[in-house]
């Protein structure tokens, strides 16, 4: 079953919730429009996610965590409180150094 999307307005809580383990992986998409969407990730230590691309510009936030963002031939270390741009189109992957919970800000291409 899906989740609704927030609607405009709609507070929307997207830190750990009490008690809330970072050790599964999910992925909820908290808002979609059609120029962006926003998903919320939970990636345990150790788990990838294989390289891929996304047509539109994307953020990535790191709320707690650290994971390894590999794009354009490096890796950038991304931990809690730090954010990450990635042009569209970009090849791209990650892994998570230790359990994270990412923000991913997507703006759709036409």
């Amino acid at each position: 079953m899906a989740l609704p999307h927030a609607t405009s307005g709609q507070v929307v809580r997207i830190g750990r919730e009490a008690g809330e383990s970072l050790s599964q992986f999910s992925s909820i998409a908290l808002a979609k429009t059609q120029q962006m969407e926003l998903i919320r990730m939970t990636v345990p230590a150790g788990r990838a996610l294989a390289e891929h691309a996304v047509r539109g510009q994307i953020t990535l936030q790191c709320l707690e965590g650290e994971v390894a963002f590999d794009a354009h031939g490096r890796t950038a270390l991304l931990r809690a409180g730090e954010l990450l741009y990635l042009e569209g189109g970009a090849p791209h992957s990650l892994r998570a150094n230790a359990d994270s919970l990412l923000l991913l800000t997507i703006l759709l291409a036409d």
